[in-house]
């Protein structure tokens, strides 16, 4: 009786299906971890020079952040209680609110030390959470880049169209938001000229927001925000609405509103006028005029060099403390052949 024989060429392909059939991953060194790793041994020579190098390297990283935050001179002044009139105190949103009040405020500062230009003008916002996820949506991307997209309104409700159906644009609360309060700033008389040229980032300007977009139908829908555009000027030249449409990522926040372009000395006393149109008293928030220098690190800023120091001075500290504890109680480096499955090999 004849056996039939099965076709290798069969039977290779059915291995071929099973294979591609097959739920179980494929081998690799990487799944395995059979790749080559580096194991270092951590004697103590190795923890204490590791700590000692970290805390040499960081304390004086730290000092030089330190000195230079030092360096840089800063005038903050709340002004959101001061600008609005005593008799007006009771009632501050519709005092804020009223077109017929007159919110001109005006006050005088003192330079506490010299100032070297460039002084950067900022305004500064505490308890406006910027970073709410349904604000931060709340814009659209092409119809910034490109007139192509100027109907685009996806994700800008309810500032998305004017009443009669036309598209806002830019459309979304971000940009219906824009902080509108206005500074001059004098000194002996003489106006000081703010320069509010290159304050958002270049990036911005190229990639964000189109050089042939131009506002229409800002701030006529339904309700009515912050500043106003000017509709002649492209996106990519409204330079205070670029920087205001970075969103913050905490509630207290800085923007730049501009630079003064020549040196500020001390004890001068600067003439400030403000226009507070503003509305941050419907939800209890803050407003700040900054005038301030900056340096290598940037603003005033005692964080950095602070973690540096803190950082730094624990491992100095571990350091020594490793030290010390060697001396006293030294422990000789283990053996590896005395390990309990390299002495028996055979019954492991």
């Amino acid at each position: 009786m004849n056996v039939p024989t099965a076709d290798p060429a069969l039977e290779a392909d059915a291995a071929v299906e099973r294979k591609k059939k097959s739920k179980k991953p494929k081998y690799s060194r990487f799944t395995q971890q059979e790749l080559p790793a580096c194991k270092p041994l951590l004697t103590p020579t190795i923890v204490i020079s590791t700590f000692a190098l970290i805390g040499i390297l960081f304390i004086p990283i730290g000092l030089a952040s330190l000195s230079a935050s030092e360096n840089v001179v800063e005038i903050v002044y709340r002004y959101d209680t001061e600008c609005i009139p005593q008799q007006s105190q009771d009632d501050k949103v519709a005092f804020i609110q009223s077109s017929a009040t007159d919110k001109t405020c005006r006050t005088t500062l003192t330079v506490p030390k010299n100032m070297k230009a460039p002084v950067h003008i900022y305004y500064e916002l505490y308890n406006f959470y910027q970073n709410h996820r349904r604000y931060v949506k709340n814009r659209n991307d092409k119809q910034l880049r490109s007139k192509e997209y100027e109907l685009e309104t996806t994700n800008c409700a309810p500032e998305a169209t004017t009443v009669d159906g036309s598209p806002i644009v830019p459309c979304g609360l971000i940009a219906w938001s824009l902080f509108n309060d206005t500074y001059s700033f004098a000194i002996q008389n003489k106006a000081i000229e703010v320069n509010k040229k290159n304050i958002a980032w270049q990036s911005d300007k190229d990639e964000k927001f189109g050089s042939d977009v131009y506002p229409k139908n800002f701030q006529q829908g339904g309700l009515i925000g912050g500043a106003k555009l000017n509709e002649s000027i492209p996106l990519s030249e409204q330079e205070d609405l670029i920087v205001w449409m970075r969103t913050a990522a905490l509630p207290q926040f800085r923007k730049l509103y501009g630079r003064i372009e020549t040196d500020l000395v001390a004890n001068e006393q600067i003439s400030v006028t403000i226009q507070n149109n503003y509305n941050t008293y419907s939800f209890e928030g803050e407003k700040k005029l900054v005038l301030s220098t900056t340096s290598w690190i940037g603003g005033k800023n005692d964080f950095l060099g602070v973690a540096y120091l803190t950082v730094g001075s624990l491992c100095l500290f571990l350091a020594l403390a490793f030290i010390v504890l060697y001396l006293l109680k030294p422990r000789t480096l283990g053996d590896p052949s005395y390990l309990s499955w390299n002495r028996n090999p055979d019954r492991h």
